[in-house]
């Protein structure tokens, strides 16, 4: 096998045990005090699309359209407590995927991430991994608040290949000397354009044509550890307003909030 010069890698459920978008958003609702019944109610609405079909693309972007008003910087702020409160649970990485990564470092490749995840946490990942290039979905922001919209297309499917010829062309590098990790069939226009291709779980389809393709398959992720939460408040009673107050709960836990990176 040619050792790899460009290495891409997926994010969500290939180097993580868990999904960055879904569980960096319940954290940001919790710290700042939002009822949880409106995070809850979103993701219902984000799971029925995927559940009845909804392509990846479509998921994704209602995913960030339901952003719109967030102020930017206090994600990304927020996203630094979220990492850590990830890190603390001590199962955040998924380490074969890991291992991986760290030997194509030892190699000289340049390390890519390749995600529909956007910026405010993936940059936490990418820092701390020590990847030498991030490539995700970006949410557009005016004024410091989410539009809604995108710049671009979300960094799913095709897109993931295109942006990763467009760095092995500005590099110079041959597709033959890259190596591709990913757990979903949405990730297959990547590992087809890479020389290497690595599937880190996925669904039987997906594992059984990585097979006929002769591509490396890879343990899949464990479940998400329980991420502890802010004292999230419960929603108010709609009644008077002098039952208005919100009644802190205690740390709640959310694996149930994890989703992929479509949402």
């Amino acid at each position: 096998m040619r050792r790899a010069q460009v290495a891409f890698f997926d994010v969500d459920h290939t180097l993580t045990t868990a999904g960055s978008m879904s569980r960096l958003l319940a954290y940001y609702h919790a710290a700042l005090g939002h009822p949880r019944r409106e995070f809850d109610d979103r993701m219902c609405e984000l799971k029925a699309m995927a559940a009845v079909g909804c392509p990846r693309e479509e998921v994704n972007r209602a995913y960030y359209a339901g952003l719109e008003g967030l102020d930017a910087e206090v994600m990304g702020a927020m996203a630094g407590a979220w990492f850590d409160a990830e890190l603390s649970t001590g199962g955040f990485y998924h380490e074969p995927a890991v291992a991986e990564l760290r030997r194509h470092q030892e190699h000289g490749a340049h390390v890519v991430l390749v995600s529909g995840s956007f910026p405010a946490p993936l940059r936490r990942i990418a820092d701390d991994l020590g990847a030498d290039e991030l490539l995700c979905t970006l949410p557009r922001v005016e004024r410091g608040r989410y539009t809604g919209g995108l710049d671009g297309p979300p960094m799913i499917g095709t897109a993931k290949a295109d942006a990763a010829l467009k760095v092995l062309l500005q590099r110079g590098v041959p597709a033959d000397a890259t190596a591709a990790y990913g757990d979903h069939v949405s990730d297959l226009p990547l590992l087809r354009a890479a020389g290497s291709a690595f599937v880190v779980g996925g669904d039987r389809r997906l594992r059984a044509l990585a097979a006929a393709e002769g591509w490396t398959l890879l343990p899949g992720t464990p479940p998400a550890p329980d991420l502890r939460l802010p004292a999230w408040s419960a929603a108010a009673p709609p009644s008077s307003s002098s039952n208005r107050r919100r009644t802190a709960q205690p740390f709640v836990t959310s694996a149930r909030y994890d989703m992929s990176e479509s949402a």
